[in-house]
């Protein structure tokens, strides 16, 4: 593991001695030596997202074999054709019915992507959003790895407001830009080159003096400023002080070498992928956050397959160039009418399959050296959407994965009131890796149902 060691956590083996002018002394039975076992594996938290909706189902019961949702809830329920290639994986899965953001039910269908992870009501907050799940997390995991947290998208950046292109908003509500090429992610995260050299010291050095002399200024700066000339000079010192964070962040870590992987890891990605080849692509993606929490460079990863943004959206030709015969924004707009169904039913098994190849890999890896629980075991994962069918902001298609070592209880569909915030669900996966909140967002209580 590439962690760094804690003053709290170390533990001295039961055969350590004092050693001094030539003669040893065994130590007598010393608190640091209890529980020499292997210290606790880490938790993770990773979110998944892909826009538009889902077919929900007809009137007639048409097509059904190709409703996202199954047709009877609790541990019996089947799966339809849309989720098949989750059925290995029923015991590490739940199905959520039932769930949204109630203030974002008000809002307009395709402005919900930003809110996934935040549930909050950007049109009543003048755009401004609120800090997302996973960085609650980021948060609460600082300085225990290399990288606070992993994000990701498609498309990259952040997008606009509305069309967001990352699902992730920093403690102020800004969005923190995802990275979206695969070879890029790569290199960050375990490339090699000069991360203990002292040409590299001496740029942290420099970028170090070099904000400080920004920070310093920004003060005497603002206060010749109006009052919107001083939002947007806030606005550019919050993204100077997340920099200022990823060099100290660096700065901690630069004698620490990066994980090394096997050939075996470094064969199975295909690191030149694009948009344009989705299956790799997506694939790829999965596999970046998988090396990431095995090697603990990083305990939180978020994943925007497609965002909302229609017109530009990379992620949103994957079922032309699968073969499917149109915009996944069409496709969805297109569900419940004739020969609808199943274009956007293998859109979604398709993504579904990218899932479960992704759980299976986390399932199969030990969650440390010589541990009795897997990877898996120690994440908790959401998978979904903020639309159940296109413009629809109320039941979100959902699949809680993992987590079973953290008290989750898998292998049901299960059904909530139409009342239940989603944060009610956020709210226990945070809790479950160990943040100490009350509550998340607008979250009325917990979801205990969902523990064993």
């Amino acid at each position: 593991m590439s962690t760094l060691p804690s003053s709290k956590s170390w533990r001295l083996n039961r055969r350590t001695f004092l050693r001094g002018a030539g003669a040893t002394l065994a130590l007598p039975a010393l608190n640091a030596m209890a529980g020499a076992a292997p210290t606790r594996e880490p938790r993770r938290l990773a979110a998944i997202y892909f826009p538009f909706g889902v077919s929900i189902g007809a009137k007639d019961d048409t097509n059904k074999e190709w409703y996202w949702f199954p047709h009877t809830d609790g541990p019996n329920y089947q799966f339809n054709r849309n989720l098949e290639p989750l059925e290995p994986l029923r015991d590490e899965i739940t199905i959520l019915g039932g769930l949204s953001h109630p203030e974002v039910r008000r809002i307009g269908g395709h402005d919900s992507g930003d809110t996934f992870l935040t549930g909050c009501h950007l049109l009543n907050n003048k755009l401004r959003n609120t800090q997302s799940m996973d960085q609650v997390a980021a948060d609460h995991f600082e300085g225990k790895t290399r990288f606070s947290s992993l994000v990701m998208s498609t498309d990259g950046g952040v997008g606009e407001p509305t069309r967001s292109s990352t699902l992730s908003y920093n403690e102020q509500g800004r969005p923190i830009p995802a990275l979206n090429q695969p070879r890029q992610i790569f290199e960050r995260f375990f490339g090699g080159g000069d991360a203990s050299s002292a040409r590299h010291r001496r740029r942290l050095r420099s970028a170090t003096s070099m904000l400080d002399l920004v920070l310093e200024d920004a003060d005497r700066v603002r206060r010749r400023l109006g009052k919107h000339d001083q939002e947007k000079l806030d606005e550019y010192l919050d993204a100077v002080r997340h920099v200022e964070k990823r060099v100290e962040r660096a700065q901690a870590w630069v004698d620490i070498p990066k994980p090394g992987l096997s050939d075996a890891d470094r064969e199975r990605l295909r690191l030149d992928s694009d948009a344009e080849v989705p299956t790799e692509y997506i694939s790829t993606m999965y596999d970046l956050i998988y090396l990431a929490f095995r090697t603990d460079s990083t305990r939180v990863a978020t994943y925007q397959i497609a965002s909302m943004g229609d017109a530009t959206t990379l992620g949103g030709k994957f079922p032309q160039l699968l073969g499917l015969g149109s915009h996944v924004h069409s496709l969805c707009h297109g569900w419940n009418k004739k020969d609808g169904f199943e274009p956007l039913g293998k859109w979604d098994q398709f993504l579904a399959q990218r899932f479960a190849d992704f759980l299976t890999r986390m399932r199969n890896t030990p969650a440390a050296p010589e541990s009795d629980t897997t990877l898996l075991d120690q994440t908790t994962i959401v998978y979904g959407c903020s639309n159940s069918s296109t413009h629809n902001n109320n039941n979100y298609p959902l699949i809680l994965a993992g987590g079973k070592g953290l008290g989750f209880k898998h292998g049901s569909y299960r059904k909530f009131a139409k009342t239940t915030p989603l944060n009610n669900v956020y709210t226990t996966m945070l809790r479950r890796i160990g943040v100490p909140i009350q509550s998340f967002g607008d979250a009325s209580g917990d979801a205990n149902e969902l523990l064993a």
